[in-house]
């Protein structure tokens, strides 16, 4: 059997996960005290028809009921199955944007309010957070692409085998909160101030041939092509089964864009299976077309 714990700080979108991994099969359990996590494990594999994925959630709002941060650690480690942890975490201010929005009651804010409880929550999943497998950043997704979020991410739950993932972002917008390896290409010309290049990006080929000649560009890319090989087996021998590498420039939609591809690329051809996600691509597309309006 195959366990993914899946955590977090409130609002970053755990249940929303569950939904997208029940999609998917996985037999999906809600905010499950952790001392009732061996029982649910032996529950599953003893079922009539036993169950081979399952996934619950394991959050905060444990510490209401007198639990430690190190108490879940504790349960989960002593597991009989194999399992992974699934981390969701979003910026202080969205996380309490998202709550007020909707005004939603703080489990852990002081009489409900969202800045207290965001504070004392990030506290208490320290523990779980230093533990996680994966760590998904989920700041800047619309509840709507959650399940497309997830999706991309699912293929490496469970995997054996180390996963490479490949991330464009702008730094507008925040550095990834996931990233592991974090690349700053903004020492390269920006072709946003080329008005002919504005609304395209690093997927177009006017942008690709404007910046592969700027200097420095090849010998980084180069570099993070060697890194990426070198340490890769380093981070496998450690237990770590997903290496994301990110790219960033100032708005995610052309440097960044243009990097994540053509290291990606060369990967590939040495054979190293790679995924691309570039996540400010389309928001900052919206975003320049509203300053032109401007």
């Amino acid at each position: 059997m195959y366990l993914l714990i899946v955590t977090g700080m409130s609002g970053a979108g755990k249940s929303t996960a569950l939904n997208a991994l029940e999609e998917l099969g996985y037999y999906c359990v809600d905010n499950l005290p952790s001392p009732m996590l061996p029982a649910f494990v032996d529950m599953c594999a003893h079922a009539d028809v036993p169950i081979q994925r399952a996934a619950v959630a394991v959050d905060s709002r444990e510490s209401l009921l007198s639990a430690k941060p190190e108490d879940a650690m504790e349960v989960i480690k002593g597991l009989s199955c194999r399992y992974e942890i699934l981390f969701l975490d979003a910026r202080d201010e969205v996380l309490m944007e998202r709550y007020n929005e909707t005004r939603r009651r703080h489990p852990l804010g002081e009489g409900g309010d969202a800045a207290s409880g965001v504070r004392l929550e990030r506290a208490f999943l320290g523990n779980m957070l230093a533990h996680a497998d994966y760590v998904v950043d989920t700041s800047d997704v619309a509840s709507r692409n959650f399940p497309k979020l997830m999706r991309k991410i699912l293929p490496e739950i469970g995997s054996p085998h180390m996963n490479l993932v490949i991330c464009s972002f702008g730094y507008k917008r925040g550095v990834p909160v996931d990233a592991d390896i974090v690349l700053d290409m903004r020492f390269a010309e920006n072709p946003y101030y080329v008005p002919a290049l504005r609304k395209l990006s690093g997927l177009d080929q006017p942008v690709i041939d404007f910046l592969k000649d700027k200097p420095l560009m090849e010998e980084v890319l180069n570099w993070a092509v060697k890194l990426v090989k070198q340490t890769m087996p380093q981070f496998e021998l450690q237990g770590k089964n997903l290496l994301r590498l990110c790219f960033g420039c100032t708005g995610g939609r052309h440097r960044s864009v243009y990097a994540a591809e053509t290291v990606a690329k060369r990967l590939r051809e040495e054979g190293i299976p790679v995924r691309v996600y570039h996540r400010d691509l389309v928001v900052e597309a919206a975003d320049i077309e509203s300053r032109m309006m401007h």
